[in-house]
């Protein structure tokens, strides 16, 4: 089984404010099913996109950045047998959210 990375960019839900109650059901829907077919690891949408970056010496540097790249606006994290399972999930994922999923393998590490 292989674990990949179904997530979309921060501001890429574009939808009216007043579809959110339904857009929140569509996608919990779309996990209850993952997790009922046994697929699921762990997923979420990201709260706060200051981040804080920790150098390589240990110090610490909070933002705000100035935006020079999309930053992730939710994510999820499945195993599934092939590439293709994991592109037929997004594909609900990305409909249940309303917009577009990418789809990366995560490289497998024996000691993790």
């Amino acid at each position: 089984m292989t674990r990949y990375l179904i997530s979309f960019d921060d501001g890429s839900m574009t939808f009216p404010e007043e579809d959110f109650p339904a857009v929140a059901e569509a996608s919990h829907a779309v996990v209850r099913e993952a997790k009922a077919a046994g697929v699921w690891i762990f997923g979420g949408g990201i709260l706060n996109q200051q981040a804080s970056v920790i150098a390589s010496d240990g110090s610490v540097s909070d933002g705000p950045y100035p935006e020079t790249k999309a930053v992730i606006g939710g994510f999820s994290i499945i195993e599934v047998p092939s590439r293709y399972e994991a592109l037929r999930w997004a594909a609900k994922i990305a409909s249940s959210c309303r917009c577009a999923q990418e789809v990366r393998e995560i490289m497998d590490d024996p000691e993790s």
